[in-house]
């Protein structure tokens, strides 16, 4: 079922930030240690979007809708990731659901956690 443990989402007016975290309670630290940390989101109508990665090794990747405003960052001994929200657009308004992976087809999710951005 749902691994991971999503918070931080809310209300925001443009240029905004908001902080949300991602918790993996459910796996072994060493499992962990291996996968790669994603967020995506998805609003009413439109296809599922890679919001920003992080692998075990802590590179980053950025989604071209966010590069520049948001930051995703982890702490394996915590088991934990965050994504960093600042100047929020009104666009960015969706639901947004942690992943974590690795590269041999094992997954996990969270439920999501809805952020709006609006004035």
């Amino acid at each position: 079922q749902v691994h991971l443990v999503e918070s931080g989402g809310g209300l925001a007016q443009p240029g905004g930030s908001l902080r949300l975290s991602c918790a993996a309670p459910r796996l072994i630290f060493s499992v962990f240690t291996t996968y790669t940390m994603a967020w995506y989101r998805q609003a009413p109508g439109v296809q599922r979007e890679l919001v920003a990665s992080i692998t075990s090794g802590g590179t980053t990747n950025y989604g071209d809708a966010v590069k520049g405003r948001f930051t995703i960052s982890r702490n394996n001994s915590r088991k934990m990731g965050w994504l960093q929200m600042n100047s929020l657009k009104p666009e960015d308004t969706a639901i947004y659901y942690c992943n974590v992976y690795d590269d041999y087809g094992s997954e996990s999710w969270g439920q999501g956690t809805q952020v709006t951005v609006s004035s």
